[in-house]
């Protein structure tokens, strides 16, 4: 996750939030994600470290940066017990310490609901992206249903970003990638928990990165 660099309550709170998760159904969204990554992989946001496990061979490394240091220190013992060489460092998704066009694919998972700006942060990810690289993405999104944003919204503006590290549900996370000059070639969209409620709205997928930026918002 990668809002506030420090949130210690909500520190405590996500590493047994993020198991129930994996083994309530993610994790499997997260495998089929991951299958075909390779070559060199910045995963922004990385949290407990939860991917690291479902990179496959191809992937020659990894660099996972998360600001928040209780989670990167999960993370740093996540690494060690994977065969994928991966290095965890301190940083945002606004700056990320990396130069241009130096990773062939990029990961953010329940990233962009928690930045401050998604349009920052995905420019960031499209400049360290080599041409032709992609960014994968695993993420809660806006609902389908005008009376379910609405709802969505009242939880942006009141309790849920203060419970959950910064999250927001209501963010139509597709037109952002698209707007920030990625083609979108894969999508998948899925309800976890499978009720429709505010916070069931989730998507998968992975985005090529393309010549063109479309107008900011």
């Amino acid at each position: 996750m990668v809002s506030a660099v420090s949130d210690s309550v909500f520190a405590r709170t996500f590493p047994a939030m993020s198991r129930a998760m994996e083994a309530g159904g993610i994790a499997e969204h997260r495998k089929e994600l991951l299958a075909d990554l390779a070559g060199e992989v910045i995963d922004v946001g990385a949290g407990t470290g939860a991917s690291f496990g479902h990179y496959p061979a191809p992937v020659t490394r990894v660099l996972a940066v998360e600001p928040e240091p209780r989670l990167r220190a999960v993370a740093e013992a996540a690494a060690q017990a994977v065969a994928v060489r991966i290095e965890v460092v301190g940083g945002t998704a606004g700056e990320l310490p990396a130069g241009d066009a130096s990773y062939d694919a990029g990961m953010v998972s329940f990233v962009l609901c928690t930045v401050p700006d998604q349009d920052a942060a995905l420019a960031e990810m499209r400049r360290v992206l080599r041409p032709g690289g992609s960014l994968y993405f695993l993420e809660h999104v806006r609902a389908d249903s005008a009376r379910l944003v609405r709802m969505q919204r009242a939880l942006d503006t009141t309790v849920w970003p203060h419970l959950f590290g910064g999250c927001h549900l209501s963010r139509d996370t597709t037109a952002a990638i698209e707007r920030a000059g990625f083609t979108i070639d894969r999508l998948e969209k899925f309800m976890f928990p499978t009720a429709r409620t505010p916070v069931s709205f989730h998507i998968a997928g992975h985005a090529s990165k393309t010549g063109q930026v479309l107008r900011q918002y």
